[in-house]
């Protein structure tokens, strides 16, 4: 089977690079010919335009679509001239000093992007890892969206998702580092923060108060059993989020996560997972951006009859600090980010500090290096990378 999606992912690597049109294959970038620049500063990190450009279905508010789409005489058909693609590629090397290792992560990610819209109301994004460390990932990030329901800032989301997106986004961090509150799981429970498939609405209003809500299975982007289903257990685990803007440069949110899961093989048992916390973005400028991340979790059972205790409690912190000295012109950019996850099973605990520095070579291409404290486990790994989208 994993040879069967090797060779089917090459082949489609293959006629993607031979193709006679690939220079005229539009991203958004080339669709609207516009600077990278518009929407991220620097990438893939998201600008509040390039925020407001994904929430609006993948649309400019202020440039009218209708030349990218093939006349076919008929109004209720919209068909894209050229398909979108765009191509991730990232690089690093990293050394580890309680190993002594060092490693040539060459590419370390290698994925295929997709998005548009695709209707009046209705756009899809996706992408397809190629490779994700040494191996072919899939699909990861896959949807459908409505755009504005009711005519009001409406928009729902069907699919694949990371459920922390509505608070920050994996995907557009700077850091190697990862934000290792999102990752965390506790025994053998299946729940996180990361990828997991559902339905999510999210509502803007015009008081700037944004109101998220999601729907999800609890169990990650596991594989379909034998019966055709992805969700092991009879139970959807609910996620709600309140945003509010206080001013153009304060905005604080907080979320609550319920979910219930039943684990086990020959033995079931249940495990109800709760996680909340709040959330800040303080800005100055456009220059100097901090973001805050606070969760606490509760497991009730997450080892079943392997260990009979207490509630499990975790609760994990994530801090960043992002400087752009010229704003959205900036070619230097630096990152700070501290991570710190506590729990009652030591061996979830981690402590983290990383300092981050880059050059955008092109507004597509980004050099950076980085250097991580492990205070948990008393190590420093350095990295140094390029991340480029074309």
């Amino acid at each position: 089977m994993k040879l069967l999606i090797k060779s089917l992912a090459l082949t489609f690597l293959i006629l993607i690079l031979l193709s006679e049109n690939i220079f005229s294959i539009p991203s958004f970038a080339r669709q609207y010919k516009i600077s990278c620049q518009t929407c991220h500063s620097p990438i893939p990190r998201l600008k509040p335009y390039g925020d407001d450009f994904a929430g609006n279905g993948f649309r400019l508010s202020d440039q009218e679509p209708g030349r990218y789409y093939v006349d076919t005489g008929d109004d209720e058909l919209m068909l894209l001239r050229e398909f979108p693609l765009a191509v991730r590629l990232d690089a690093f090397i990293t050394y580890k000093s309680d190993n002594k290792i060092s490693d040539l992560k060459t590419p370390f990610n290698l994925k295929i992007l997709s998005a548009a819209a695709i209707s009046k109301n209705i756009s899809y994004y996706f992408y397809f890892f190629l490779s994700e460390r040494g191996e072919v990932a899939g699909i990861e990030d896959a949807y459908l969206m409505y755009n504005n329901l009711f005519e009001k800032d409406i928009d729902i989301y069907v699919g694949q998702f990371q459920v922390s997106d509505p608070l920050f986004k994996r995907e557009v961090r700077l850091t190697y580092e990862d934000y290792e509150l999102y990752r965390t799981k506790v025994g053998l429970s299946r729940v996180n923060l990361t990828y997991d498939r559902g339905i999510m609405v999210t509502i803007g209003l015009d008081s700037g108060t944004d109101i998220m809500l999601e729907l999800i299975n609890g169990t990650g982007l596991a594989q379909a059993n034998d019966f055709r289903n992805f969700d092991e257990d009879k139970y959807k685990n609910v996620m709600g989020r309140l945003s509010q803007d206080l001013t153009d440069n304060i905005r604080i949110g907080g979320f609550g996560y319920w979910g219930k899961e039943e684990l086990g093989t020959v033995s079931k048992f249940n495990n109800t997972v709760v996680m909340y916390g709040p959330d800040a973005t303080f800005s100055y400028e456009d220059k100097l951006e901090m973001n805050i991340q606070y969760v606490k979790r509760i497991d009730d059972n997450p080892f079943g009859p392997f260990l009979l205790s207490d509630d499990i409690n975790t609760e994990g912190l994530m801090t960043e600090l992002i400087y752009t000295p010229e704003g959205d012109e900036s070619k230097w950019y630096a990152v700070g980010l501290y991570n710190r996850v506590e729990s009652d099973i030591n061996n979830l605990n981690y402590e983290s500090l990383t300092g981050h520095a880059g050059y955008l070579l092109s507004r597509n291409i980004r050099a950076f290096g980085e250097y991580t404290y492990n205070m948990t486990k008393e190590f420093g790994q350095f990295s140094i990378g390029v991340v480029s989208a074309f």
